[in-house]
């Protein structure tokens, strides 16, 4: 065997170990199983319970038989957080009556400061059908871990702090189970029409 043969065999078998690699992250993210007959378990998402900007209880049955919209943020992100609320607002404002139908829900990943008063405060500029949650920092953790959402406190030099975390709204069905990413980079009338299709 030449050392040219033996280089292209090493670079195939590299190419055809990272489609593997590639196609089991795809189906572990998608929650789909390539095996015949077998139930379908949703990598994103799950049980949880937390805590409303009213101070009440609210679980993951409270949005069962709806689709429902999940975006994680905190109040005191300066631009991301609020442009996103705003979007989903103006989803749920252009489906009318049947914006009842359907949920969405602003996890916080500041549990430190965004207590159910401060959220009650920030999401009476938005849609009221939006839900603010909240809890202790192990219960955002488990919530989090269960949506595979990236969030991260950063120390600021004043002694202060920021969170850095994924921006990424998640549609999720009337079962509880991951849908997709829910895209707002669209015309308003798509991304309305995609979520009445849960309905």
């Amino acid at each position: 065997m030449t050392h040219r043969t033996a280089r292209i065999l090493v670079a195939a078998g590299a190419f055809v170990a990272g489609l593997v690699l590639c196609t089991a992250v795809v189906l572990l993210v998608t929650g789909r199983s390539g095996v015949p007959n077998m139930p379908q378990v949703a990598a994103i998402g799950g049980p949880f319970s937390l805590t409303d900007q009213d101070g009440r209880t609210f679980t993951d049955q409270d949005v069962k038989g709806k689709p429902f919209l999940v975006f994680f943020g905190y109040t005191n992100c300066p631009d991301f957080c609020p442009t996103t609320m705003f979007e989903i607002s103006e989803v749920l404002k252009k489906l009318g009556p049947d914006a009842n139908r359907t949920r969405a829900l602003f996890i916080t990943v500041d549990p430190e400061r965004d207590t159910p008063a401060a959220l009650k405060d920030y999401i009476s500029s938005f849609d009221p059908r939006i839900t603010a949650l909240t809890g202790d920092p192990e219960a955002i953790a488990a919530v989090a871990k269960s949506y595979r959402a990236y969030y991260k406190r950063v120390p600021l030099k004043d002694g202060g702090y920021t969170m850095d975390h994924m921006v990424l709204v998640y549609l999720m069905g009337k079962d509880g189970r991951f849908v997709s990413r829910f895209n707002l980079n669209r015309p308003l009338d798509a991304s309305a029409a995609e979520l009445r299709k849960y309905l």
